[in-house]
């Protein structure tokens, strides 16, 4: 009976007699001696034996294993079941057959270099020149060396110097500020202590004009500087130069214990001390920054959250900092624009400016535009249509929106990644291809990411029930269509569970949303 190449035979039954007659010869032959065996059996007739027992084995064998394995039976030196070199080629063959590509579309997203490792904290000179001690301990404290300094720090002197004073020196403050970037056990006490005075300074004069300092946005820049910052595009006046003026005695040097946090989390630590201050600065004093300040502001912040070594931790500081300064900004309408294609330039990995957008939280109005308006930037700039497709006009973001969809088309997004990543060599292109379909599925996750973004923040009225209606068809036509899944390739199936999902929710949205008489009603006209 025939069967298939891989399918089990239904009518298997024991191996006839004469098989197992023969097999029971065979076996007992090559148990004697070789001198019996050329006596009783001629090398011809052995020849024929084994040829005779061949036949009979694959006349019984499917197909599959006639196919497969023809070679092990065959005469010379090798020509034994138990083939070494045949067992270690079957099981590639297992292998390359029921492989899984270990090619996934990464949660995570790879980041950016912004901060560089500091063996040791830069110096923080304090500023005295123009201050005049009040008390001789604070005369000792503006006399003394940076290592003295941080003892009067440490030890909780200076509180007792500055928090219930008239007026604090706004050198100090700004000496406390820049503490924050050096190790946790230090940063911890300036931060104290800058925070304790800033809030005391807020109730000590009801009837005067307050006095409150924030730091100027160089000055931000400057603290990120030390904190290891290298990238050129957060200084473009040059990187800060800081006073020749060493550590005396190696102050600071026995800070660095054993028990301070790993890196990452010192950074973290210290970032979110920043965070923290700039947040009271903007709650107190919100016009003590220009819309330009405030833009610059959230580029660097954007920035450095893309820190490769901040991708797994929480980011609630910043996320609140930044509804903040949105906040804060006068001209809005005027500044969307500019500010959504600042930061549609601040990575050139479309995953890290996937996770940028998901840094303004969907909790406010400005947020969930600014988060509208930069994911269609961000989708424009990965499809080459930034020039070609303003966010400002008649259209909605929806149907510019459906244009950009159109052209996410996965064969559309691999003709132009692979005139520039498929090699010449026609040994190479099986990996190289690979790789690029990789590539292809991850860039089409994230612009379909992001599409459900700029649905997301819309809120659908009747009149965009027909937009809504030909994007769930554009998606479905143009993406779900287009993949096709495969074991090897497990990096489709993602992309095409998010598809899945995207449309489900899009549709969703339809049957909550009543639709205009002229998309239900084409007779009324009649």
């Amino acid at each position: 009976m025939q069967m298939s190449r891989d399918s089990f035979p239904t009518d298997w039954s024991p191996p006839p007699v004469e098989f197992l007659k023969k097999s029971k010869k065979v076996l007992q032959a090559h148990r004697r001696p070789p001198e019996d065996m050329e006596k009783e059996h001629p090398d011809s007739d052995q020849k024929v034996e084994l040829a005779s027992l061949e036949e009979l084995f694959w006349n019984m064998a499917g197909p599959s294993q006639q196919a497969v394995t023809p070679e092990i039976f065959s005469g010379g030196s090798g020509c034994y079941v138990n083939n070494l070199d045949y067992l270690l080629q079957e099981k590639r063959m297992l292998v390359e057959k029921f492989s899984v590509s270990l090619q996934v579309i990464s949660p995570v997203h790879p980041g950016e270099t912004v901060f560089l490792p500091r063996r040791h904290p830069l110096p923080c000179i304090l500023d005295s020149s123009s201050l005049k001690p009040r008390s001789q301990l604070e005369d000792l404290f503006l006399r003394s060396s940076l290592s003295q300094q941080l003892s009067f720090l440490h030890k909780g002197l200076l509180s007792n110097l500055y928090l219930h004073a008239s007026d604090c020196p706004l050198p100090l403050l700004q000496w406390l500020f820049q503490l924050l970037t050096w190790p946790p056990e230090t940063s911890s006490k300036a931060f104290g202590l800058l925070w304790d005075l800033s809030i005391d300074g807020l109730f000590r004069q009801p009837d005067e004009d307050m006095r409150f300092w924030c730091p100027s946005l160089q000055e931000v820049k400057e603290v990120f500087h030390s904190l290891g910052a290298y990238n050129p595009a957060l200084y473009p006046q040059g990187p800060f130069q800081h006073s020749t003026r060493g550590l005396e005695g190696g102050a600071g040097l026995g800070l660095w214990k054993p028990q301070d946090p790993p890196q990452e989390v010192a950074l973290d630590i210290k970032l979110s001390y920043i965070y923290k201050f700039l947040i009271l600065c903007f709650l107190v004093q919100p016009r003590s920054y220009t819309d330009a300040s405030i833009l610059g502001l959230i580029e660097l912040l954007c920035r450095a959250g893309l820190d490769v070594g901040l991708r797994l931790l929480p980011k609630t500081d910043l996320q609140q900092l930044l509804l903040l300064l949105l906040e804060n900004i006068q001209d809005w309408p005027g500044k969307l624009q500019p500010l959504c294609c600042a930061l549609s330039w601040v990575s050139d990995h479309h995953h890290n400016l996937l996770v940028l957008v998901h840094f303004f939280l969907d909790v406010t109005p400005r947020g969930r535009q600014l988060r509208s308006h930069l994911s269609l930037m961000v989708i424009a700039r990965m499809l080459g249509q930034q020039e070609a497709l303003p966010l400002s006009g008649e259209k909605t973001q929806l149907s510019l929106l459906s244009q950009l969809l159109s052209l996410m088309r996965p064969s559309s997004l691999r003709q132009c990644l692979g005139a520039e990543t498929l090699p010449s060599c026609p040994g190479q292109q099986p990996k190289a291809s690979a790789e690029l379909d990789h590539k292809v599925c991850y860039l089409c996750h994230s612009l379909l990411t992001l599409a459900g973004v700029v649905v997301s923040s819309q809120d659908i009225t009747p009149d965009q029930w027909g937009e809504l209606q030909l994007l769930c068809m554009q998606l479905d036509r143009h993406i779900s269509t287009h993949i096709r899944e495969s074991p090897q390739a497990m990096h489709r199936t993602k992309l095409k569970d998010l598809a899945t999902q995207t449309y489900i929710r899009w549709q969703d949205l339809l049957t909550h949303c009543q639709p205009q008489g002229q998309y239900f009603s084409p007779w009324k006209d009649i």
